[in-house]
Formats: structure tokens, C-alpha cells, sequence
């Protein structure tokens, strides 16, 4: 776990120290404090940061550091000239460094190298625990229930807790049995600075009545993360006075069951992080443009707004997520000269497109994360509008585009940052296969939805000396393609296949036996007689057996009409 020059350092300190440090840790845990007693002062709260997921969770990167960021546990530092670094940025190489302690595990990397996941060792986590009890850092909460004569916070790791009123940070862990989210006493409410639940997906509150309103008492919370309150809680209303909590840095409420956006929320004008994914069709009020600190707006894929939305006060937005056009002005965006990654849904003409384009200067040559997604509803084409937004954003590494688009932009075979391609339900010609099987650098490629590929196209191939560096390919819910070859010498470098939901397939490639690369293979719900030909009796084993990983689902049974 530890680097041996490291390693080596930690074990004679402790010799050094005596019996009595290896008596207060327990086991191994004395190396691992030598550890944490090694790390740089700005990185030790960044590591305490992390005892508060839960054991053995998989941790989003993209969360964490604007947790930190919005924590305030990072530090701007000296910009190199031409040369100008996100707190996000900044962040992310604290983690990095933590990782080349070994104090961090990498759970995913991205297609450019990035660490998308990260997870810490249980014993890892333990020391968190201790050393964030000693330091007064964090607690941990495992429920809330009707008789509270017990301490909630409770560990088997932290020998004492901390007295509620000093508690600074706070995660709750809530299982199915708790029947509110903030505590009956209130002890913390005056000094809480973060608060975070998990499990609320598990979650059976026996009343939705007033279920979010205590949390308006936390007046000086930075923190309030509330994710997944779900389809096991009827509908909730977030409650207008939550526009008093003036001091809330980051605010998600992703993947709830929240039907209200309520206009106070135009009060938060120190939000850095408004995370609104939620699951129900709502309206969302003209605030969000005095909300201007804001640096991470994701608002929901159906919304309804009664006036224009108006971003171009929001100078240090760097992603923009879902912005339909018909409720904003394109020249709105092009003011944002700090987007790198923008979600946009053609829903309406775009007037002047070109000329507007051609006075956004740099900033959309700065995004880094393109999706465009088509508004089926409407039943114009914007395939010329598609082309000159994605021509005029040539170092994104990321494109998804969502609806009608038969042809291709031709300029993408010249982006030489472009990894990750996400192609649904485009409707794309049968010639369209050369221009991606030419683009130099992709490394993941999903061909997903139904009528990606027009009606016309029945057969997909993948030519010789054909995508060079793919590594991940996903070929899912396409049943017009009804027959697929792979030539020898195609994909030499994939690592990762997935297929399924079901494709119009009824075998698998006989080229996929050239894919010497190829480590795992995962199939769903595809018909029950293509599942029999993959058996290891089956016609089609034979192309897969080299293969080291196969996962390997339930078939799929059509409906009986």
C-alpha cells in the first residue's frame, strides 16, 4: 500500500517514537498514522474530507473536489503566466498527490488520463475517523428516529464523540426505519457547516409532511447535500426558506423526487455548486442569473420557464447543464468565457447562427464537454445548426449529440483532443461509419438508441486499420442494424465490449476472434436464441472464448402481441 522508501521512513519513526505510539493505533493503523502525520498541511483536511463516505463507496472526483473547493480547503496558488488554473484544477492535483502517497486508491480512469473514481482502504477510512474525532474535523450520524435517547453518532472507530455543539461536519447515514432527516434537539443547527445524507434511496419516511423544512434551520450551512430522495417518497417541496441559508456554497438535490424551484433561491448569490437534476417536470423562475458566483449549474432534462433565462451574469460558470434554446439567447452563453463544459437542446430556430458564432471569439474553442441534444418534439432539422456549433468547438474531448443528425460534421476527423463519442438515435447513413472509424484519438464509442442509424442501413461494419485507439466500444437498443463485421485488423486495441437491449443482431461478428485485446465482453438482454449460440456448446463460443471476462445477462423475451 505504501511506497518502500516511505514505508521505510514510517517503520523507523516509530521505532524511534517508542511503544507507546504503536500501542494508540492499533495493528497496522501506526504505519498509516506515520502517514497521515507525513502528509503537507494542505492536504491533511483534504484527507479527513474522505472519512465521510461511506465504507467501501465509490467516490466521484467531480463531486469531491467541489466539495472541497466549496469546504474552502483549497488555496489559490501562484498562476503560471498564459496559463490560468481552476480551483477545480488545483484540487484535483491535491488528489492526485494523495494518490502517489497511496493514501487513495483510483477506482476509474476517463478517457484522457483523468481519475473519474477514487475509494480509500477500510483501514484507511478507520484512521480518517480517528484522526477527524481528535481534530474535531467530522462526524458520523447512522440515524434518525423517533426516540433519540441513544447518541446518534455512533462508531466503532471513534472512541468518544465529539459534543453535538462543536460538530462542523456532519454525514448521515439513514437506513429504511428513520423517520426524519434533521434531529428533534437541535444542538448543531447553530454551528453546522456541512451536511450530508447517503442512502436516502433506501429511505421510508412514514410522513412527506414538512420532510425537508428543519434543514432551513441550519442558517450558517456551506454544505447541503440531499441526493436521491426517490420514487420511495411521494413527491416533496422544497420549502421557500431555504433561500435564508445565505451561506450555501454547494446545494444538490440530484436524482430526487422534488417537484418545486422555489424563487428564494435566487438568495444564495454565494452558491458555487447548484446541482438540480431532479426527476419531475417543474418551473424554473428568472433567479439563477443573480446567483453569481455560480461556477456549476445542472438543472433538469424537462423543465418549463416562463420568461428567458438570462447566464451572462454568471462569468465564472464552467458548466452549463441543460440549457434548452428556447428559453435562453445563444449570445447569453457566448459572454461565458469560462464554460468548458455546456449541455445544450435545440428546441428553437437559431437565428443568425453563424454570424453569432462567429463573434463568440474564443469561448466556445474553451469547451471541453459538448452534448447537444434535439428537442424530438419540434420537427425541424437542425442539422446545419449541429455542424457549425460542433465545427466552432474543436478541443472538446467529449461529444454526445442526441437526435436527428445523418451526417457527421467532416471537421471532427481534425480534433485531436476528441476521446469520448456518444451517437443517439441520430439517424446517421451507412457512410457515415468512415468518418468514424478515421478519428484519430477515440477512445470510447456508444452507438445507443433507436434509429441511430437510418432504416436503410442494415448492416454495420468495421473496416480494416479502423479505430485504432478505441478501447471501449457499446452498441446497445439498435434493432435496425441486423447484421454486424468486424475485419480483421479493426479495433486492435479494444479492451472493453458491450452489447445489448435489444440489437437486431442474431450473431455475434466472426472477427471479434482477431480482438486479442479484448478483456471483458458483457452481453444483455439480447434474444434467448442469440444467448444460446454464446453458450460454451454454442456456434458463437468459439469467437469469444480468448476472452477473460464475460458477464453474461438475462436473455430477452418479446411481449407476446
Amino acid at each position: 500500500m505504501l511506497k518502500s522508501g516511505r514505508l521505510h521512513e514510517n517503520v523507523h519513526e516509530c521505532i524511534r517514537r517508542g511503544k507507546f505510539y504503536e500501542q494508540e493505533y492499533e495493528g497496522a493503523s501506526w504505519v498509516l498514522a506515520l502517514s497521515y502525520d507525513d502528509l503537507p498541511y494542505h492536504l491533511k483536511p483534504c484527507f479527513l474530507y474522505l472519512g465521510h463516505y461511506p465504507e467501501d463507496h465509490e467516490i466521484s472526483v467531480s463531486s469531491l473536489t467541489k466539495l472541497w473547493v466549496a469546504e474552502g480547503l483549497i488555496s489559490l496558488r501562484p498562476q503560471r503566466h498564459g496559463f490560468k488554473e481552476t480551483m477545480e484544477d488545483i484540487a484535483r492535483k491535491c488528489l492526485s498527490e494523495l494518490v502517489e502517497r497511496c493514501v487513495v486508491q483510483v477506482g476509474r480512469n476517463g478517457s484522457t488520463g483523468t481519475i473519474k473514481t477514487c475509494r480509500i482502504h477500510d483501514l484507511i477510512r478507520n484512521l480518517c475517523l480517528i484522526k477527524a474525532e481528535e481534530e474535531s474535523f467530522l462526524q458520523i450520524g447512522h440515524s434518525l428516529h423517533e426516540n433519540e435517547s441513544t447518541n446518534m453518532f455512533t462508531s466503532s472507530m471513534v472512541p468518544k464523540a465529539t459534543p453535538l455543539g462543536k460538530v462542523r461536519r456532519l454525514a448521515i447515514y439513514l437506513d429504511e426505519n428513520a423517520d426524519r432527516l434533521v434531529s428533534s434537539r437541535g444542538e448543531t443547527s447553530g454551528h453546522l457547516r456541512s451536511l450530508l445524507y447517503y442512502d436516502l434511496r433506501e429511505w421510508r419516511p412514514t410522513s412527506k409532511k414538512l420532510l425537508l423544512s428543519p434543514l432551513t434551520g441550519f442558517k450558517v450551512l456551506r454544505i447541503l447535500k440531499l441526493e436521491g430522495v426517490n420514487e420511495k417518497v411521494e413527491v416533496v417541496e422544497l420549502p421557500s426558506e431555504i433561500g435564508s441559508m445565505v451561506h450555501l456554497r454547494f446545494l444538490s438535490v440530484r436524482s430526487s423526487n422534488i417537484n418545486t424551484f422555489p424563487s428564494s433561491l435566487g438568495n444564495l448569490i454565494c452558491l458555487q455548486t447548484l446541482d438540480f437534476r431532479v426527476k419531475n417536470d417543474l418551473n424554473i423562475p428568472n433567479v439563477i442569473w443573480k446567483m453569481k458566483e455560480l461556477g456549476h449549474l445542472y438543472l433538469p432534462m424537462f423543465y418549463r420557464a416562463g420568461v428567458e433565462l438570462k447566464p451572462s451574469t454568471l462569468g465564472h460558470l464552467q458548466t452549463l447543464d441543460f440549457l434548452p434554446s428556447k428559453y435562453c439567447d445563444l449570445k447569453d452563453v457566448i459572454g461565458l468565457t469560462n464554460i468548458r463544459k455546456l449541455n445544450i437542446q435545440l428546441s428553437s430556430s437559431l437565428e443568425n447562427l453563424e454570424e453569432i458564432l462567429k463573434s463568440t471569439g474564443s469561448t466556445f474553442n474553451r469547451i471541453r464537454s459538448l452534448f447537444v441534444d434535439i428537442d424530438y418534439a419540434r420537427k425541424s432539422s437542425y442539422e446545419e445548426q449541429i455542424r457549425q456549433i460542433v465545427s466552432i468547438c474543436q478541443r472538446i474531448y467529449k461529444l454526445k449529440l442526441f437526435g436527428p443528425t445523418p451526417e457527421l460534421p467532416k471537421e471532427l476527423c481534425n480534433y485531436a483532443n476528441l476521446t469520448k463519442l456518444e451517437l443517439r438515435s441520430c439517424g446517421l447513413k451507412d457512410d457515415q461509419m468512415g468518418i468514424l472509424e478515421k478519428l484519430p484519438h477515440l477512445t470510447t464509442l456508444r452507438l445507443q438508441g433507436r434509429n441511430t442509424f437510418d432504416e436503410n442501413t442494415k448492416i454495420l461494419v468495421f473496416s480494416k486499420g479502423g479505430f485504432l485507439c478505441l478501447e471501449f466500444l457499446s452498441v446497445f437498443d439498435i434493432p435496425e442494424i441486423t447484421e454486424w463485421r468486424v475485419e480483421e485488423g479493426a479495433m486492435p486495441s479494444l479492451c472493453r465490449l458491450r452489447i445489448g437491449f435489444p440489437c437486431g443482431l442474431t450473431t455475434l461478428p466472426n472477427g471479434l476472434r482477431y480482438l486479442t485485446n479484448l478483456r471483458k465482453l458483457s452481453i444483455f438482454r439480447m434474444p434467448r436464441e442469440f444467448h444460446s449460440r454464446i453458450q460454451e456448446d454454442g456456434e458463437d463460443f468459439s469467437k469469444i472464448q480468448h476472452v477473460p471476462s464475460l458477464v453474461i445477462g438475462e436473455p430477452y423475451d418479446p411481449p407476446i402481441q
